[in-house]
């Protein structure tokens, strides 16, 4: 059997039938917003989620680095949890491209809530603090282990938001993977952020791209800051073909990821070898051996049946199921999981 790539829902190659839309898609220059494929991508997901203007990005750093761009100011402040990945995994981006520092939150699993919102604002007429003017939201959460925020509890936040004419960001990278966890709509996100990106290239399986959402308010700045991060592009419509195609494809399918994460999550469990398996939401697992020693010697274990996962670092191990992970591979991995040995 070939290789099980485990380490995250970005390894996939695109399938059959994204290729032939790939290959067929009429094209143009998106510099001069041309791009025909482009536009329709665009226009699709801004009405997916009820706003008036969306644009592709190559990358989700960019994407959500645009955002904070287009809400801040020089000096202001931003509020996240301290697992958020516009913090951790961004590159100093917050800082280099904004000039904006963050008020970092001790959130459960990635998510924070309303009163920790609330306590994070920096009184505005105190001029010694930085000014705080947007909080930014991550769903699922990365290092959270792929949890998914209550919604009521996202509408309180977006209360807190308006109470302080704060602006309010989701870096939303696998936020179909929690509508179709939670059985909510895509709507229900656009009615309460005022930003939104959307990633392409996790569980929904394509070659690159986001796709940044928002009212004009926000996104007539949109094009301007894209192309000041060296995003902006020509023919894109390859690309944004296969994001077409996935959003009419891969979706639904997302609830077999998530399935799949789930019986890996309970084979972990009743291993004698693992201290702590994290809930398992979506199409992410963490988990933490008894002995951090035997770290090593377990990765070792799964290299030598050809199984890759991430190690992130303090103990933390991270699997994330996607498209091309199979059936044949999951009963595989099930039983590698089953028969290795540890100290424990």
């Amino acid at each position: 059997m070939k290789e099980i790539d485990l380490r995250s829902d970005t390894v996939t190659k695109p399938t059959k039938g994204m290729l032939q839309a790939m290959m067929t898609a009429e094209v143009g220059d998106d510099v001069y917003k041309e791009d025909p494929t482009a536009n329709i991508l665009e226009r699709k997901l801004a009405e997916m989620f009820g706003k008036s203007s969306a644009l592709f990005f190559p990358t989700g750093t960019m994407a959500n680095q645009a955002a904070i761009k287009i809400h801040t100011q020089p000096g202001d402040q931003l509020i996240c949890d301290k697992w958020a990945h516009v913090y951790n995994y961004e590159g100093g981006g917050v800082s280099f491209n904004s000039g904006v520092s963050c008020k970092l939150v001790d959130g459960h699993l990635g998510m924070i809530t309303a009163e920790q919102v609330q306590d994070s604002i920096n009184p505005p007429d105190f001029y010694h603090s930085p000014l705080t003017t947007l909080v930014c939201l991550e769903n699922t959460t990365n290092k959270g282990g792929g949890a998914c925020y209550d919604l009521e509890e996202i509408k309180k936040i977006r209360k807190v938001c308006d109470k302080h004419n704060l602006g309010l960001h989701l870096d939303g990278a696998r936020l179909f993977n929690a509508l179709v966890a939670k059985g909510e709509s895509p709507k229900q996100y656009g009615e309460l952020f005022d930003t939104i990106s959307i990633c392409l290239s996790k569980g929904l399986g394509t070659p690159m791209g986001s796709v940044l959402i928002g009212d004009d308010k926000y996104m007539q700045k949109a094009m301007r800051t894209r192309k000041v991060l060296g995003g902006g592009m020509r023919q894109i419509g390859f690309m944004a073909a296969a994001g077409i195609y996935a959003l009419d494809n891969h979706v639904e399918r997302l609830a077999q990821d998530q399935q799949r994460a789930s019986e890996i999550g309970k084979a972990l469990s009743r291993q004698k070898y693992i201290r702590e398996v994290e809930p398992v939401e979506t199409n992410i697992v963490i988990f933490y051996l008894k002995k951090p020693s035997e770290e090593h010697h377990f990765l070792k274990q799964l290299e030598k049946d050809n199984i890759r996962i991430s190690n992130m670092g303090q103990g933390k191990l991270r699997i994330v199921t996607h498209l091309d992970y199979s059936e044949d591979m999951h009963q595989k991995f099930i039983y590698v999981i089953d028969k290795i040995k540890l100290k424990g």
